[in-house]
């Protein structure tokens, strides 16, 4: 009798969240063979992320999800506010609308509700085979690919192991970076509860109560659902904190009761600030809790790993197809890193403002931001641009250094292409875009600049005013063309994380930067693609 060997699949995520879902769903996409393994026999079906921003909206349009995602999620209307135990407004922070990446600043929802969507998808997705009930207790590397095994026994090959894999990461655990701890620690009591009393309106939507007595948090769950946190004060065990008596005592004066309350669950979370400061070590990566935690002050942590997923997918993308060097996957590490430590030192700068048990402290923080107006620009600590850390990115003349502008997160507005109307992303279908100011800006790309675009999946937009007759591309909004002639631009590379790599005051400088790209991608020459090219299928639309 003999025994088949295992296929080499392209990547095996372990974990089956929320980051472990988006990666897969983006890597089958591009045309890679695609094995998850997860731990648990079902999914988890309680709440715990409750929310996003419109950057992470864009990332699940590009996904493929993004009208059942917005079908499970729900916009804020309003604002954010932080109040003192008297109701003064300590800070209030504008959630209503759309953001710049297209969907609303705000959206809460369910996980559960979520992981449903994204589970549903990479089910109807050819490429992704998903073992549940297989936790990977050994893997080992060889010089082509991961052998991985499970607590059952089965043996599984994959030519990169992602860990997808939570906080106690056991892929973590097979590497050797150091974790970075910054040794910030509160517990706080989380209650999610489903109101019976439908017809409550809760304005605003989302806030925070900066009472030394009890800080609280109070935001919505998702449609038909509300939040509850409330932190441990000195001297209060976690054990007295975490029971369902303590949560119906602390809902109480907020007027939930057994009788027009339903908790779904209840659970003490210590929040934590820690990274990995090695993402990627041959050919075993991180993504998610198990590269970094953080405070959810700023509502960053799933966020945070999606956008993990977004960076990582497209450079493993290149990677498994042939087109680029895996050195151009240490740049993971040095990108996501650097911009989640910003994500980090906000988190922990907000939980700074909120978490303040003592009364005259708490007295002197209200006089300060209630004097600045509740203007989070003047209320709020400084942080840092939320910016790229160094890596694929177009450098400045001395070579040495990043170029200035570069690594931040672009727009999304709407194109018409040859009569059809919808945004950026659904004309591109994703990919590496060139956001040029009509054909004069590219009449210095040559033949191998254009080849080379096009073995990326780039699309090369000569957009056009809406006036302008017969034009393939227009800047439907009048957005695109503005921003650039504002900055002396005649054309800009978008990444297809949706972060800036480069800009070109000229023709030739575009020539230039095409040629940088093709540099740092480290391309292969013509020909050695093992893989199909990325595909350029429009995504589905999500609305405009």
């Amino acid at each position: 009798m003999t025994h088949e060997t295992p296929r080499i699949h392209d990547v095996a995520v372990v974990g089956f969240g929320p980051v472990g879902q988006l990666l897969s769903l983006l890597l089958a996409r591009a045309g890679h063979d695609i094995l998850v393994l997860e731990r648990w026999p079902e999914p988890y079906d309680l709440p715990r992320a409750v929310h996003f921003d419109d950057e992470i909206g864009r990332i699940f349009q590009a996904a493929g999800v993004g009208e059942q995602v917005r079908a499970v999620t729900e916009p804020v209307p309003d604002h954010y506010e932080w109040r003192n135990r008297d109701g003064d407004a300590l800070v209030r922070i504008d959630w209503s609308g759309d953001g710049p990446s297209g969907w609303p600043v705000a959206n809460f929802f369910s996980q559960p509700d979520l992981e449903a969507v994204l589970t549903a998808a990479a089910a109807a997705q050819p490429g992704i085979t998903l073992h549940r009930g297989q936790e990977v207790t050994d893997l080992q590397e060889t010089d082509e690919h991961v052998e991985l095994t499970t607590g059952t026994g089965a043996q599984f090959r994959a030519r990169y192991v992602i860990g997808a894999d939570g906080a106690n990461s056991f892929v973590r655990s097979r590497m050797t970076t150091d974790v970075t701890d910054l040794g910030f620690f509160y517990d706080w009591l989380i209650v999610d509860v489903i109101p019976q009393d439908t017809d409550t309106v809760w304005s605003p939507m989302n806030w925070q109560l900066c009472d030394p007595k009890r800080p609280t948090t109070i935001v919505s769950g998702g449609p038909g659902r509300r939040r509850w946190e409330f932190m441990r004060l000195p001297g209060e065990s976690v054990m007295d904190l975490n029971s369902l008596a303590t949560a119906w005592e602390l809902l109480k004066p907020w007027g939930r009761t057994p009788d027009n309350t339903t908790i779904e669950r209840h659970a003490v979370y210590t929040f934590q600030a820690r990274w990995a400061d090695t993402w990627r070590e041959g050919r075993l990566l991180l993504a998610g809790d198990a590269a970094h935690q953080m405070p959810p002050f700023a509502g960053q942590g799933m966020c945070s790993g999606l956008r993990d997923a977004m960076n990582l997918a497209w450079k493993l993308g290149l990677v498994l197809g042939g087109t680029a060097s895996p050195t151009l996957l240490d740049t993971y590490t040095s990108e996501r890193r650097d911009h989640v430590q910003h994500a980090i030192g906000m988190s922990m700068a907000l939980g700074r403002v909120i978490c303040v048990p003592d009364e005259a402290e708490a007295a002197e923080r209200d006089a300060r931001m209630i004097a600045a107006d509740a203007d989070p620009a003047r209320a709020l600590p400084d942080t840092p641009p939320p910016v790229l850390g160094d890596g694929v990115l177009q450098r400045s003349h001395d070579g040495d250094t990043p170029a200035s502008d570069v690594g931040h997160l672009t727009s999304q507005h709407r194109v018409t292409h040859r009569g059809r109307t919808a945004p950026l992303d659904d004309i591109t279908g994703g990919g590496f875009v060139v956001l040029a100011d009509g054909e004069a800006a590219c009449s210095e790309l040559d033949t191998d600049d254009r080849e080379f675009l096009d073995r990326i999946g780039a699309t090369l937009l000569t957009l056009h005013t809406p006036s302008t007759p017969g034009a393939e591309y227009v800047d439907t909004d009048n957005a695109y063309l503005p921003h650039l002639r504002d900055h002396g631009h005649v054309a800009a590379v978008v990444r297809p994380d949706f972060y800036l790599f480069g800009a070109a005051a000229t023709p030739s400088e575009l020539n230039d930067l095409v040629g940088q790209l093709r540099e740092q991608v480290r391309t292969a020459p013509p020909g050695t693609t093992r893989l199909p090219p990325v595909s350029r299928k429009p995504l589905e639309a999500s609305g405009s």
